[in-house]
């Protein structure tokens, strides 16, 4: 999981790096957990761009990812490690007893041959997926219910992990990466470990080319565009709305630094013991 700096024969390679690569044991996704996946180019179903800077980008499959881990008391043994477009982390191709199939997200340390498993009373290790009360107090998990039996949704992401903090009654306190600490029930399902591939927030992309291939298209600043465009376009030299001292904010005006926009009224609010700010 090292970062493969380029010689610098070209301008972009200069800056260039990519990931070793060097934990991926097969390179031929599993034909019966691949699905098709279309691009909406940020447009919504009327056809409207709701996310910007979105559009192109290279062909890909969707990996269907095992996020629930609901084959329980069933070890399975891991058959490879492989690169996942969808997603910043490797998954892993675990292979069960009766011939199933699934991926999951690969931690930390997990190799070829290892045995993972779900369930209330499974061995503490890293692969394992257990729910919070089983879960010893201070350990690092990953994949984190938010309900019971919906799959994963914390902590997902390369380098990864939400912290065990303590344990209460029907809840479990956990430390997320962003240092918010909030309540979760603790019959939720996690796994244990950080997520792999923790170089991958040192890569260096070196060009803006290899941004288009991942999808992502230019960004263009409010202060470089016309008063017609965005709140801050226009006047003359480098000037904020014509010569005002102006907050950054977006083309609807919408303040870019300091501005809350979560909900006060939010029913998760009860849940969160400390905010990440």
């Amino acid at each position: 999981m090292a970062i493969r700096k380029l010689r610098p024969r070209t301008p972009a390679t200069r800056f260039y790096s990519v990931a070793s690569f060097e934990e991926i044991t097969k390179t031929t996704p599993e034909k019966s957990l691949l699905s098709p996946l279309t691009k909406s180019g940020g447009r919504n179903n009327t056809g409207r761009v709701t996310s910007r800077h979105r559009g192109g980008g290279h062909k890909r499959q969707y990996r269907i990812i095992d996020f629930k881990r609901d084959k329980r008391g069933v070890a399975g043994t891991i058959a490879s490690i492989e690169y996942d477009p969808n997603r910043s982390c490797r998954i892993a191709l675990v292979h069960y007893p009766d011939g199933e199939k699934r991926y999951m997200l690969a931690p930390d340390g997990l190799t070829v041959g290892a045995a993972v498993e779900s369930g209330e009373n499974v061995e503490i290790k890293t692969g394992n997926a257990l729910p919070l009360k089983s879960v010893p107090v201070g350990s690092f998990i990953h994949n984190v219910e938010l309900r019971p039996g919906k799959g994963g949704q914390l902590g997902r992401s390369a380098g990864n992990a939400l912290q065990l903090m303590a344990k209460e009654g029907q809840f479990a306190t956990v430390k997320l990466p962003s240092g918010e600490v909030r309540k979760i029930r603790s019959d939720c399902y996690a796994t244990l470990g950080t997520v792999g591939n923790t170089d991958h927030e040192n890569i260096s992309y070196g060009k803006a080319g290899r941004s288009r291939w991942l999808g992502i298209r230019p960004q263009t600043r409010g202060m470089a565009m016309n008063p017609v465009d965005h709140p801050m376009g226009g006047g003359e030299g480098k000037s904020k709305s014509g010569g005002g001292g102006q907050h950054p904010e977006s083309p609807w005006g919408k303040y870019a630094k300091g501005l809350k926009t979560r909900k006060k009224k939010n029913m998760s609010n009860k849940y969160i013991v400390k905010r990440r700010k």
